[in-house]
């Protein structure tokens, strides 16, 4: 039987802050996301006090105030290094990691299963702890799904003090007659609809449906559900992954934007992100959308929304060749006298690179790789955004306001932290 443990940092955002700012331990924080519009993480204080994930700042800064709510900008530079580290901490304790997210990541334990697992993934979250404070809980079991039940029941459950393994199908029963199905991973808003309507209101109860019924409920995604939580492994099912559809860069702007040539420059960061995530996934793309629009909250002034649709040929997914595209669609529907405060670009028609149709005139598609290649090395090793078009510049007047965020701690040597010995 397979092996399998989620390891979950808590409160990830707020966590990583107080690793340096001992002054936020014990206090209510919020991390607000790009623009300090909303928050996106929040300590266990913060949570008491009634705050949701995704509450604007604006509508609970009362609450805010009377309560004394720290709120932080988001520092995406910090977790990502932060990251780095808890997988640092990992790595002894399993035989291979995947990351799933920011926070969570899942590991293979088979070459551990001979051991005490329990007694293993405290040690492992002992480690994480004192190698970079970050408290975590773990949860074990056959499937990934099983995992991941089984470390939300971790984090919940303080019977279970951080770890839960469900490999012990008596605990497992008892744990899925309780666990409320739409809490199951995978199963969205509308599927939960539907199987309450049915009747199946547990992770207990989905796991003994047929899989042809879970097929006609929910798809395919449902019936892989299905077999996991009954401990068959996704990868035993006949799956095919569903190829990505679009891609989106969208920013909303700290200070309103009411010249073409600073829209320029926020279009031209935008496009030049874009073609990084298409070349990070292995995809081209056959359209390119750009947008930027006023706001639509502000009522007394003037309104303008703009957006076109271009297409690419061939395929592209050349930065360089996405800016080309885009200053075109910010040039054709460019509007003097508005305050201009989000802008955007989607990519559609996406297909594998290697599947990329070719085209009777183009040059040498290998040179252009070439030199993509090269520029996402370079701004992977020295930084995001080292080395760019002139268009693009440095100095961002638009740039999304951070006002509250904390150094970079861990990645730039001017904010390191300095101890002094007395």
């Amino acid at each position: 039987m397979t092996t399998i443990a989620l390891i979950d940092c808590n409160n990830y955002y707020v966590s990583c802050e107080r690793a340096f700012d001992n002054s936020l331990v014990g206090v209510p924080v919020i991390v607000a996301s790009n623009n300090d519009g909303c928050a996106i993480a929040r300590s266990q204080e913060a949570k008491a006090l009634g705050v949701k994930m995704g509450d604007p700042i604006h509508l609970i800064r009362k609450r805010i105030d009377r309560h004394g709510v720290r709120v932080l900008s988001s520092n995406y530079t910090l977790y990502g290094d932060m990251q780095r580290r808890v997988l640092a901490a990992v790595e002894a304790f399993a035989s291979d990691i995947e990351i799933y997210s920011i926070d969570e990541s899942f590991l293979d334990l088979d070459a551990f299963a001979d051991r005490d697992l329990l007694d293993h993934a405290k040690a492992m979250r002992d480690q994480v702890r004192r190698w970079t404070t970050i408290p975590t809980c773990v949860g074990i079991g056959p499937t990934k799904t099983l995992a991941k039940l089984a470390n939300a029941v971790a984090k919940k459950n303080p019977l279970f003090d951080g770890v839960a393994d469900l490999r012990d199908h008596t605990l497992r029963d008892w744990v899925m007659d309780r666990f409320p199905v739409a809490d199951v991973w995978g199963v969205g808003r509308a599927t939960a609809t539907k199987l309450h309507a049915l009747g199946i209101t547990t992770a207990g109860q989905l796991r003994d449906i047929q899989m042809k019924q879970a097929r006609g409920v929910g798809t395919v995604v449902l019936e892989r559900l299905v077999a996991e939580l009954q401990g068959v492994a996704a990868d035993a099912v006949a799956m095919i992954e569903p190829q990505r559809k679009g891609m989106a860069v969208t920013r909303s702007f700290g200070t309103y934007v009411t010249d073409i040539d600073t829209m320029m420059g926020a279009v031209t960061q935008y496009a030049m992100r874009a073609g990084e995530k298409l070349r990070s996934h292995g995809l081209v793309a056959g359209e390119l959308t750009v947008f930027f629009h006023t706001n639509p909250h502000k009522r007394s002034a003037p309104q303008h929304r703009a957006s076109r649709r271009l297409s690419l040929q061939p395929m592209t997914a050349d930065s360089l060749e996405l800016l080309g595209a885009a200053r075109r669609g910010v040039e054709a529907g460019w509007r003097d006298g508005y305050a201009y405060s989000k802008a955007g670009i989607m990519l559609d028609d996406l297909i594998a690179a290697e599947f990329r149709p070719r085209t009777l005139f183009e040059g040498d598609p290998h040179r252009r790789e070439r030199l993509m290649t090269a520029m996402d090395e370079v701004n992977q090793r020295f930084g995001k955004f080292t080395l760019v078009p002139a268009g693009q510049g440095f100095r961002h007047s638009w740039k999304a306001r951070a006002d509250n965020r904390s150094p970079a701690w861990t990645t730039d040597i001017s904010d390191v932290p300095i101890v002094s010995a007395r």
